[in-house]
């Protein structure tokens, strides 16, 4: 039994399986495997690169790609970036969800878009963190994550 039911936060519509009959899944819905000229780092790097290339298109500010792989068994990427308001950082992030949804076939974990000030996407192999540029300067994730001592970052001179 399959039951349709919209979201309006997100203004989709998604669909409710009955476990009764059995799930019956639409043939979209069911991931496919990667190619096998495709490997799963291929994927990572073009996922990675989708999100820089989205980021820049959207004019996030002091945009930074932390490789996390060697360092932490979370993710081999981490991208740190700010944008000038909370309606910046949310639509940033909406982008990147969107396009990761349609180029490959992910949906992203989401934290802290109601309020757009710190918004973390979870993509699994690639965690972006988008911030106001106060918020960042205030927590400076990339002191933290970086090998070497990077230095404080400092909002944009407006």
């Amino acid at each position: 039994m399959v039951s349709p039911f919209f979201n309006p936060i997100h203004g989709t519509a998604h669909t409710a399986f009955s476990l009764t009959k059995g799930p019956s899944l639409p043939a979209a819905a069911i991931s496919q495997p990667p190619s096998p000229t495709e490997s799963p780092k291929d994927s990572v790097d073009a996922l990675h690169a989708m999100i820089l290339e989205q980021l820049d298109s959207d004019q996030a500010v002091e945009t930074i790609s932390i490789p996390l792989e060697g360092k932490s068994s979370i993710a081999d990427h981490m991208v740190i970036a700010s944008g000038r308001s909370t309606r910046q950082v949310a639509s940033m992030a909406a982008k990147i969800a969107q396009r990761m949804k349609t180029e490959f076939k992910r949906s992203p974990r989401i934290e802290g878009l109601p309020a757009a000030d710190w918004v973390l996407i979870d993509a699994g192999d690639v965690i972006v963190h988008l911030f106001r540029p106060e918020v960042r300067s205030f927590y400076n994730l990339e002191r933290m994550w970086s090998l070497t001592d990077a230095p404080i970052v400092a909002g944009p001179a407006f």
